[in-house]
């Protein structure tokens, strides 16, 4: 391994934690752009710590309970930190991965991302060697799939699936409680959400040990609606005033590839 390519922050210790020694975290150099598309293939840009292949139902079942200690965005992304501590050690081990509580309900209940595919993100971020292609799978399975598609041991609950049709954690809930007949504030809603996180834990090792093996290969893409509207509304088309890469019927159409 290459570790001359990786740079890390300065090890915390002196009198913080009564003198623990802190995590080392990991540091990327920005790119010159914003675009997340260009992002991965700048030199320098991204310096994945080192990853090795886990199994996905036991991050599965780790995340089901990570998310009643700490909710979905770290859900997600402990039990893929927490898995690769138990097989790699150190940085893993010593990762601040409490600093992901901040995603819950969507960023501090905004309902904005997901917190189960923010973590998800960050995991893939931390170890990928092409990230965008593997959040961008990810992402499209979160969309695309009926979920959660993974019952833990121990489930508190047996319950339905929908499909979102968004990264959106309001449009997600909305939908499965439309499905489910239950409320948004209702237990069962807390374990539809812990059952979701586990299936996102599942599928991104899964996605990360295929990337490792060299077996990857995409399977949610963009749909044919997505493809016509960003024609028209992303870079280069008549309006070009969208950027972005999400389903647009979750929010904007009744029916898909309907147009206001």
């Amino acid at each position: 391994m290459d570790y001359e390519r990786r740079r890390t922050l300065t090890v915390l210790g002196g009198g913080l934690a009564a003198g623990l020694m802190g995590p080392a975290l990991l540091r990327c150099t920005p790119s010159p752009t914003s675009d997340a598309s260009t992002a991965s293939s700048e030199p320098g840009s991204h310096v994945p710590l080192p990853y090795v292949e886990l199994d996905p139902v036991h991050v599965g079942e780790l995340a089901y309970r990570n998310f009643y200690r700490g909710d979905c965005m770290y859900g997600v992304f402990a039990s893929v930190v927490e898995a690769l501590a138990e097989k790699v050690g150190e940085p893993f081990a010593s990762y601040p991965t409490s600093v992901t509580r901040y995603g819950a309900g969507g960023v501090m209940g905004w309902g904005t991302l997901c917190g189960a595919a923010n973590g998800a993100a960050m995991a893939i971020y931390l170890v990928s060697k092409n990230p965008a292609q593997a959040v961008s799978e990810v992402f499209g399975f979160y969309e695309k799939e009926a979920l959660p598609n993974f019952v833990p041991a121990g489930a508190k609950f047996q319950l339905v699936s929908s499909v979102s049709g968004s990264t959106l954690c309001h449009v997600s809930i909305s939908k499965w409680c439309d499905a489910s007949g239950f409320k948004s504030y209702s237990a069962e809603r807390a374990g539809r959400c812990a059952q979701l996180v586990a299936s996102v834990a599942k599928h991104t090792v899964e996605v990360l040990n295929a990337q490792a093996d060299g077996t990857f290969s995409a399977v949610h893409k963009l749909s044919g609606a997505a493809i016509a509207c960003r024609g028209c509304h992303d870079s280069g088309g008549v309006l070009e005033n969208s950027r972005g890469m999400m389903e647009c019927g979750g929010c904007h159409f009744t029916q898909p590839g309907e147009h206001p």
